[in-house]
């Protein structure tokens, strides 16, 4: 094999696309990143200009292969991961109708309700396996054509925000089962978007793209884009997937058994699964994953990294997080009787809970910053054991749990996790997140290896092993009892101080 040969993983995330060169051994040969910006014209609204991920898409690109110095017919391949369930709208010549509207975008209550209504919640469940919630991409269809009918109207065809950049790179239009997954249009287990849920919903069926695997051949590099990025027309591009789904590949989660624990602004609790046949009751979502025929499970935690930041630019702007985290752990198990819940922006597993907001439970006057900023870590590797939790009651053996993002930077918080979670903790060597998956995807599209488990074996290292320590997993698991109980004895709460947060 010739070890000058190299992919690119593309991670367009929420505040920036990551751009990662590998080689053919999983090293990272250089990366670069751009930022743009978010836009909130009304509460609850989150959209962005789909033309700001292509421009600084194409300006990372075109950094990443200055910097690397390689040469452009070396780069053999291409592929996506991408933040889910954004709304692209283009029209009868391929161009953006409106803003996309986001992931977090929470504008959309009412048409969830409204699909819930005419579906109903059972099949709704037996047929995309999730629950109508504002984040996902059938809501936001419907509040266009509610709100903004003459732009419906002109709709030739909906996207998902990495497959409108694949799409200026390469000039074709498709959709991976991932990414689809996220959409509640998927037909989880048949692979086909649903006509039942079309129909039902009065949307035109014409409006969904083609549908494709996430190591499939989409088209090579356009001319114009070669010329402005300085990458080769010969390179290859493959479809790519879901950010969860390439966080997954990226961390080795590609058989029954692997969990993955990762804690960004939000957290992350996914597992894989073999069958789509399982019905579950929509405490956690159930996706395509992005290896062909496989599954996932997953549990999230919105303002998990986001409390902790959330907590030091508040009480303590000037200290680093990892001596936050240092100080933290100086504080005994249980934080001397301080509980946080982490509902900053409401929750979502198990509780799906836009009104819920999060809580001090048992302040002392002895508390200093230390004990709520144990605390707030505490809470927030709770709140990813509730996922847990629903894992091993589904049945799934959750053993060993692969953690990472900016939680598995810290070995204390590590040794949390290990400690709430009663399992073993894996660090990896070189972790690179959702980007290293789309680059694993690229590798295995090029074939360079035969599957994405033989390429995890190649690209995934194990950097460290940390054990749960048997007397914190006895004290965490009597607190976790009580920070179950304090759900239910806030929520009326949460409700009736709702009108004071305007």
């Amino acid at each position: 094999m010739d070890p000058m040969e190299y992919v690119i993983g593309v991670d367009l995330g929420t505040s920036a696309v990551k751009v990662l060169l590998v080689d053919r051994n999983g090293r990272v040969k250089a990366d670069c990143s751009e930022s743009y910006p978010l836009y909130h014209d009304r509460s609850g609204y989150s959209e962005q200009n789909p033309e700001d991920w292509v421009g600084k898409t194409l300006a990372a690109l075109k950094k990443l292969i200055q910097k690397s110095g390689v040469r452009p017919d070396a780069v053999k391949g291409l592929s996506f991961s991408g933040q889910m369930h954004g709304l692209v709208l283009l029209d009868e010549q391929a161009r953006p109708l409106r803003r996309a509207i986001l992931w977090n975008d929470t504008r959309t209550s009412e048409e969830c309700r409204e699909i819930e209504a005419v579906i109903g919640k059972d099949s709704l469940l037996a047929i995309c396996k999730n629950r109508a919630l504002e984040g996902f991409t059938l809501p936001k269809l419907l509040w266009v054509k509610k709100h903004e009918p003459d732009l419906y109207k002109r709709a030739r065809v909906f996207l998902l925000p990495k497959d409108y950049v694949r799409f200026r790179l390469t000039g074709q239009i498709a959709m991976d089962y991932s990414d689809a997954a996220g959409t509640l249009l998927l037909d989880i287990a048949k692979k086909v978007w649903s006509s039942d849920l079309l129909e039902k919903l009065g949307l035109d069926s014409h409006i969904c793209p083609p549908l494709v695997e996430s190591e499939a051949f989409v088209g090579t590099i356009r001319p114009e884009v070669a010329e402005e990025t300085g990458l080769s027309t010969t390179t290859k591009v493959f479809a790519g997937g879901a950010d969860n789904a390439c966080g997954a590949v990226g961390a080795g989660v590609l058989s029954e058994g692997k969990t993955m624990c990762s804690i960004g602004t939000s957290g992350v609790v996914l597992s894989y699964e073999s069958t789509g046949e399982r019905v579950f009751s929509g405490e956690v979502h159930y996706f395509n994953h992005a290896k062909p025929g496989a599954y996932y499970l997953m549990g999230v935690t919105l303002a998990a990294g986001y409390s902790l930041d959330w907590f030091r630019s508040t009480f303590d702007g000037d200290i680093s997080f990892g001596e936050l985290v240092k100080q933290a752990v100086g504080v005994p198990v249980g934080a001397r009787g301080l509980l946080f819940t982490p509902y900053l922006v409401g929750e979502r597993t198990p509780h799906a809970d836009g009104d819920i907001r999060g809580s001090f439970i048992g302040i002392d006057a002895s508390h200093t910053k230390w004990e709520f900023a144990r605390a707030v870590i505490e809470g927030i590797t709770f709140s990813l054991h509730e996922s847990i939790e629903i894992l091993k009651q589904s049945g799934k053996s959750v053993e060993s749990v692969v953690s990472i993002g900016g939680g598995a930077k810290s070995g204390e918080w590590l040794q949390i996790q290990a400690d709430v979670f009663d399992a073993a903790v894996v660090k990896l060597k070189n972790e690179q997140g959702p980007g290293m998956g789309a680059a694993m995807i690229a590798a295995c599209g090029c074939g360079w290896f035969d599957s994405l488990e033989e390429c995890a074996a190649a690209f995934v290292q194990v950097g460290q092993v940390i054990q749960p320590r048997p007397e914190s997993v006895e004290q965490y698991r009597q607190l976790f009892a009580v920070y179950r109980d304090v759900y239910e004895n806030t929520r009326a709460l949460s409700r009736q101080l709702k009108e004071f947060r305007k």
